[in-house]
């Protein structure tokens, strides 16, 4: 019976210690994670500004002539289009870079 349990003792660390090894580790998210973690709030963040600035500029605008949504309505549009473009130039800026690596 010693010898059975002794032998199911072997078995157990030999079975841990291979799973120990195929498992990666779980700890720290790794470069490549934080890195397009930082590249999609960076995009993220392109739109919304301009779309913000877009807005408060049309809003200012309006106020100071007296017109409804007018220029909110267009101003918004131009500020999500440059957001839009501050995205494409972005990507572009990346791929330019993976090319050069």
């Amino acid at each position: 019976m010693t010898e059975d349990r002794n032998s199911f003792d072997e078995r157990l660390r030999a079975a841990q210690k291979r799973v120990a090894v195929e498992q990666p580790k779980t700890g720290k998210p790794d470069e490549e994670d934080r890195s397009l973690l930082s590249l999609a709030s960076r995009a993220g963040s392109e739109m919304l500004g301009g779309l913000v600035v877009g807005v408060l500029a049309g809003w200012a605008v309006d106020r100071w002539f007296h017109f409804r949504a007018l220029f909110l309505v267009i101003f918004a549009l131009l500020g999500g289009s440059a957001g839009i473009l501050n995205v494409w130039r972005l990507m572009q800026s990346l791929e330019r870079k993976n090319k050069e690596s």
